[in-house]
């Protein structure tokens, strides 16, 4: 029996051109002026501390600490350190209304259902946590974070280890098997499914006909 839901969100809610054609892009473009600015900013010495130590050579300046960070933005690395910065970056944008995040139709819908048959939500994604409230909080079908029970990060775990879809189900205090989880990806699929959740793969982007067996052709 499902209790809860755990989604994905690149693929499943969201598109992933709007994440790797929108989101990356304006982080990028925007790393220099932001890292510039908040060089000396109390709340980001942990963060920038962590990226220097990256960086071989002693008390890199401003520039060094850009250029690794938008390398690691080319090479989608999924750096808790970058996915902070970029989360901060986005909040600007979408607060001030420059960006809209955009969901599939059905999502709200289905969510709304789901919540009527007394199902909790969850979203584990490899985005920070508060950049995963901005694009629910800032969608093009409004805010759906009424519908959200909780967000999880890779401060989890990663999305293709087992390890972390079981510390979900103990932090939300259910049995693996009553979780559904909803991705686009199999390799989080096969994780989630190791840990004892039930899984169902999304297909939202492909542009070819899907058939498990030739009895389906």
């Amino acid at each position: 029996m499902i209790r809860a839901v755990l989604c994905d969100i690149e693929g499943t809610t969201t598109s992933l051109s709007f994440v790797h054609d929108v989101l990356f892009p304006l982080s990028r473009e925007k790393m220099d002026s932001f890292i510039r600015e908040n060089w000396t900013a109390p709340e980001l010495q942990p963060i920038l501390d962590d990226l220097k130590k990256k960086i071989p050579i002693e008390n890199p300046p401003p520039p060094d600490v850009v250029a690794l960070l938008q390398a690691w933005i080319d090479a989608d690395k999924k750096d808790r350190a970058l996915k902070e910065i970029q989360g901060r970056i986005w909040k600007e944008a979408f607060e001030s209304g420059k960006i809209r995040a955009p969901v599939y139709p059905d999502v709200p819908e289905k969510w709304a259902e789901w919540k009527r048959q007394g199902l909790s939500i969850y979203i584990f994604s490899s985005g920070s946590i508060e950049a995963q409230q901005l694009l629910f909080r800032y969608s093009e079908a409004g805010d759906l974070t009424h519908f959200i029970d909780g967000y999880f990060d890779t401060t989890t775990g990663p999305k293709k280890v087992a390890a972390s879809y079981e510390k979900i189900a103990n932090t939300i205090e259910m049995n693996p098997a009553d979780i559904l989880f909803l991705s686009d990806m199999p390799a989080e699929l096969d994780a989630a499914r190791q840990a004892g959740m039930q899984t169902i793969q999304l297909m939202r982007d492909s542009v070819h006909l899907v058939a498990r067996t030739f009895h389906e052709i």
